[in-house]
């Protein structure tokens, strides 16, 4: 019988209205008990937590682990050990593998990885349609029943509306979130980053936040028609978050996400012609910055994601024209978060901590989140003050594409602990 006790952390766990400092009991990778002195009768471990903050471990419901087919950029096992890196206990991983995750085949094959090789708890999430083409839907029963917890065609949207349609309304007799990137493909066709003052100065061409507004609308119209659990994906545009809003007030069940670059940089902070700064939807203008921390702080946007998106250097280090969309974000998501939305006074710490543990875990009905007496002990500790230095050559992941190296933090994860396991601890080094 294996037994860990966390101890003299400031204990915050949403789920429950809990905040404050006491002990936790893990027993046998569960949570046995929460009390403000716990005895240790001997045998067991002990983590001590003093002037931390410990809470539900943290949950990424977009990330993107590449496997199968393009190990080389990133694995289930690399992708995961980043996870923990950042204090994460479970994520869910995208279907833009290949083949493509549009079948139970792929689903199983994906869970088998993660039980051999995951340092945290992975949840697969299939394609709305096979290969992720746009023209027929994928085998969305069976791939629930192998453990697909949603559908998403990721970075290839679904243009056919009525395709979506159809979707929707197989994944509502499922009860089955369906996730949408939206853009609409033919008025971003050619865009490199956001269609703005900074586009015309570097002369690169432009993504408008129509080609996300007007998406977002198509979606909600067909949300409400069939009663789809419908999920925006990394929001950016000011029109979208209005328009999550108003569908919220609606009734419609409607969430969303949103990922630290899209609330902490804007268009105007990236370095002419940075790959690492190239991503979709892209950074955009201070006023949909404003946008997307308001609809955080007013609960319009659910949770946080990072849309964890790796590619080699190989790839990546192109013309700026020429490389892939996407950067890496697991290990800078809270120390981000923390910077811009609690450190900034513009949110508390248990708001912010339920963006990233009980939020996610609802949107998805997911298990975790919570540090409930019986629940799996998914754990995560992290400290608010102590600085460091995110050194990405040091970072788990296979690919270093990130805009965040070398950067500069105060606070952040400490501890992550996986069905009762300390799999990840932080290195001053």
């Amino acid at each position: 019988m294996s037994r860990l006790i966390i101890r003299n952390g400031r204990v915050i766990d949403p789920s429950q209205n809990l905040d404050r400092v006491c002990d936790i009991a893990i027993e046998d990778g569960t949570i046995r008990e929460i009390a403000e002195s716990i005895a240790n009768p001997g045998g067991s471990s002990e983590y001590d937590a003093s002037g931390s903050v410990v809470c539900p471990g943290l949950i990424d419901i977009h990330v993107h682990l590449r496997e199968p087919g393009f190990e080389h950029a990133e694995t289930i096992e690399s992708g995961s050990r980043s996870a923990a890196a950042g204090g994460f206990t479970g994520i869910c991983c995208m279907p833009n593998t290949q083949p493509v995750n549009d079948n139970a085949t792929v689903t199983n094959y994906i869970r088998a990885q993660a039980r051999r090789h995951a340092a945290v708890n992975v949840y697969p999430i299939g394609a709305i349609t096979k290969e992720s083409a746009g023209e027929q839907l994928s085998a969305i029963a069976s791939m629930k029943q192998a453990g697909a917890v949603a559908i998403s065609d990721d970075g290839k949207p679904v243009m056919n509306a009525r395709m979506v349609r159809r979707a929707m309304e197989l994944a509502g007799s499922l009860n089955m979130p369906l996730i949408e990137h939206c853009e609409d493909l033919h008025l971003s066709a050619g865009g490199d980053m956001h269609e703005g003052v900074q586009s015309t100065r570097l002369g690169l061409r432009g993504i408008p936040r129509s080609s996300e507004d007007v998406m977002v609308a198509r979606d909600l119209i067909l949300a409400e028609v069939t009663g789809c659990r419908y999920h925006v994906a990394h929001i950016s545009s000011e029109n979208a978050v209005a328009m999550v809003r108003y569908a919220k007030s609606r009734g419609l069940r409607v969430t969303a996400e949103a990922t630290p670059h899209h609330f902490v940089i804007t268009d105007a902070d990236m370095p002419p012609y940075d790959s690492n700064y190239k991503m979709k939807p892209p950074l955009r203008d201070r006023r949909d910055v404003d946008a997307v921390i308001s609809g955080l702080i007013d609960g319009t946007i659910d949770a946080i994601a990072t849309d964890h998106a790796p590619h080699p250097g190989a790839e990546k280090m192109q013309e700026f024209e020429r490389c892939p969309f996407g950067i890496i974000g697991l290990e800078t998501a809270l120390p981000l978060a923390l910077e811009k939305l609690y450190h900034s006074g513009r949110a508390s710490l248990p708001d912010l901590v339920s963006m990233l543990t009980c939020k996610p875990a609802s949107v998805l009905s997911l298990p975790g989140g919570t540090l409930q007496i019986g629940a799996r002990a998914d754990v995560t500790v992290f400290g608010l003050d102590h600085k460091w230095t995110y050194d990405l050559s040091r970072s788990p992941s296979k690919s270093r594409n990130s805009p965040f190296d070398k950067r500069h933090f105060r606070g952040g994860q400490l501890a992550t602990i996986v069905g009762g396991e300390i799999v990840w601890q932080f290195d001053k080094l």
